[in-house]
């Protein structure tokens, strides 16, 4: 008998699943030239803005940088030269206009109000004491507007210890009243001004005598005295 059930040929393939479903791909279609412009305008901007901010901070940390570093020797020197001056020991003192009326001591007295003083203390109006021991430069001006038959016209800078101690001058200077020809009204006036340096301990008292304090003139300026600490 002939086996009519083997054939060469291959079987019929497999149906597919109703119950699944195939991708079907479809092609994106290309962006335009329209379309890609703005993107590469917002590309370079963001690149340019990292840039500016990436310098942008370079400077600021160079800066801090040079704003926390240390001082020079020189700089330091300087900066402590300006400390020392503005804590320096000093007096500028102004005349107090009622001293002939107050006083006949012969001692100038002082408007302490109007007077400058650092480190320097005083005493009794007339007397200035010293804080800090030290070389001062010590400098007086007195102006007088009357002269004395008896004795030339002078201003005497005293010194003394202490207040108990006894004073004896350190500085002297003096002026001489000259007429004025032909003009009887122009007031006839001379300065006795005087500056050294003295060394000055603790404690110690300085003061400006003159002859007559009715002699003095003690407008604004005319009459003064000061030190201050080198």
């Amino acid at each position: 008998m002939i086996n009519t059930y083997q054939t060469s040929l291959a079987p019929p393939p497999v149906p597919p699943r109703l119950n699944r479903s195939q991708p079907v791909f479809i092609p994106a279609p290309l962006p335009s030239p329209g379309h890609s412009k703005p993107l590469i305008q917002f590309l370079a901007g963001v690149v340019v803005l990292h840039l500016l901010l990436s310098v942008g901070g370079f400077i600021y940390l160079f800066h801090i940088e040079k704003m926390e570093k240390p001082p020079t020797a020189e700089a330091a020197f300087i900066s402590s030269g300006k400390q020392e001056t503005f804590y320096r020991a000093l007096a500028g003192m102004v005349v107090d206009r009622r001293t002939a009326k107050k006083s006949t001591s012969g001692y100038l007295q002082w408007d302490m109000n109007h007077s400058v003083r650092r480190n320097i203390n005083y005493y009794h109006e007339s007397w200035l004491t010293i804080l800090e021991s030290g070389d001062y430069y010590v400098y007086s001006s007195v102006t007088f507007s009357k002269g004395d038959s008896a004795r030339p016209l002078a201003s005497r800078v005293k010194l003394r210890k202490d207040e108990k101690e006894e004073e004896k001058v350190v500085m002297q200077a003096y002026c001489s009243l000259h007429s004025c020809p032909g003009n009887a009204s122009i007031p006839r006036m001379c300065t006795a001004t005087q500056g050294e340096v003295i060394s000055l301990e603790k404690g110690n008292q300085l003061s400006v005598w003159v002859q007559n304090l009715s002699l003095v003139d003690y407008d604004e300026g005319a009459t003064t005295f000061g030190m201050y600490k080198l």
